[in-house]
């Protein structure tokens, strides 16, 4: 569906994020070349291009605008996307007209121009524009007009991955990864799995006292066999709405993988799933990098004292710096309160931090320790417990979501309700 950019320019002339209720599916391996007439808008479009959501895209910026385009194309294919800006109308009409005669066909068009008028985008519809952004343009603008180009409304919605890691071993990331995947599935309505990518010692398997014969190293050693049909061989059902791609949790072999090696299994799980979250070891290699910076949400658990501290912050800024479109990542602290231990206090941690914990997990070994040697969720074991409401917070916050999904009652329910006791 072709998008016309309504908003004023006052409001454009900033590059502010996207806010948290909004989802930009990310771009497919395509080509995109862009001509600008302006450094600034150059510069966008060159922010844009380092974007994760356009990590797989191969983008070429040039200067001269439509005569530019018509020119270079003369002689060379045309690309998956061009990008143009325009200054005037006339110009623009029949530069679009000149570019139709070198232009390949299922090239797509996307125009920046600075008229804000109707007739103006009824004749660049007419001419088969795919999208017209007003110009001054921020990178985000330029981000979300090319990924959308490839988003069919009509499409499934691509799954929202969210990736959860601990700022320090132990900390208690993957217990909190999985009851917060529970929540999202149990709580929120969504359909979610829970992807285990430490093959040789994950947990999943066991707090949802699953035992799988296959899982997501079937997929990782298997490439070329992924797909729809393969990944969904691998699932395994907890819930009605919660599936685990459980981790081997074996040492019969060795696991280095190159960083793109997840890659398949991500694209894969997000055009099936709505919710995909990633329990992610803390290890430091190239594919847990580009798992933390690809994920379209991230949540670090850290526990209250300085190795988490310094730690945290790291992460904070080499997120923050390699995803400059996207919210910050979210953190919580876990284990607080353990008897006769030091601890730093949840208010020097968010100064140092420069943001507040989501929510701070009190240190209650008996019930979490249940949990995990039963195979359960905490919510499992009490049903009234304070940290349940914990997890419901942060699924919340993870999601956008900030209701939770209630079935609709009818007259029958009570009725229905017997029959079912009976």
């Amino acid at each position: 569906m072709i998008s016309y950019a309504r908003q004023p320019q006052e409001e454009q002339s900033e590059a502010s994020l996207p806010p948290v209720e909004e989802h930009i599916a990310p771009a497919p391996r395509v080509s995109v070349q862009a001509f600008c007439e302006t450094v600034e808008t150059a510069a966008a479009v060159q922010s844009a291009g380092e974007d994760r959501r356009l990590g797989k895209a191969h983008l070429k910026i040039q200067m001269g605008g439509m005569a530019a385009a018509v020119e270079a194309y003369r002689s060379a294919p045309t690309p998956n996307v061009i990008v143009l800006e325009s200054d005037g109308r006339n110009d623009l009409l029949g530069g679009l007209d000149h570019l139709a005669t070198v232009c390949d066909a299922g090239t797509r068009v996307v125009v920046i121009g600075r008229i804000n008028d109707v007739m103006l985008y009824r004749e660049l519809v007419r001419r088969g524009v795919s999208d017209y952004v007003l110009a001054p343009v921020g990178a985000i603008d330029v981000v979300r007009s090319i990924c959308n180009l490839f988003s069919a409304p009509e499409a499934k919605a691509v799954g929202r991955i969210i990736a959860v890691v601990g700022a320090k071993g132990g900390v208690g990331a993957s217990t909190i990864s999985h009851n917060v995947a529970w929540a999202i599935a149990r709580d929120l309505a969504m359909d979610a799995v829970v992807a285990d990518l430490d093959l040789a010692f994950g947990t999943a398997g066991l707090d949802y006292n699953q035992d799988p014969p296959q899982g997501i190293a079937d997929a990782v050693f298997s490439p070329d066999r992924v797909d729809t049909a393969f990944i969904d061989r691998l699932l395994s059902k907890c819930t009605d709405h919660l599936s685990l791609l459980a981790a081997p949790a074996t040492l019969d072999r060795v696991y280095d993988f190159g960083a793109d090696a997840f890659d398949a299994v991500f694209d894969t799980l997000r055009s099936t799933m709505p919710c995909i979250v990633l329990d992610v070891p803390h290890q430091w290699s190239g594919w847990t990098k580009r798992a933390l910076i690809g994920a379209d949400d991230i949540l670090i658990v850290a526990a209250p004292d300085l190795a988490n501290l310094r730690n945290t912050k790291n992460l904070f800024d080499l997120l923050k710096a390699a995803r400059p479109n996207d919210r910050p990542p979210l953190y919580c602290l876990n284990q607080v309160g353990v008897p006769k231990r030091p601890e730093i206090a949840a208010a020097e941690f968010a100064k140092a931090i420069e943001s507040q914990p989501v929510v701070s997990i009190p240190f209650e070994p008996q019930i979490f320790g249940s949990a995990a040697n039963n195979g359960q969720m905490i919510a499992e074991i009490s049903a009234n417990h304070k940290s349940i409401e914990m997890f419901l917070q942060i699924a919340q916050r993870l999601t956008g979501r900030s209701e939770t999904k209630k079935q609709k009652s009818s007259l029958l329910s009570p009725l229905i309700e017997k029959l079912r006791g009976k």
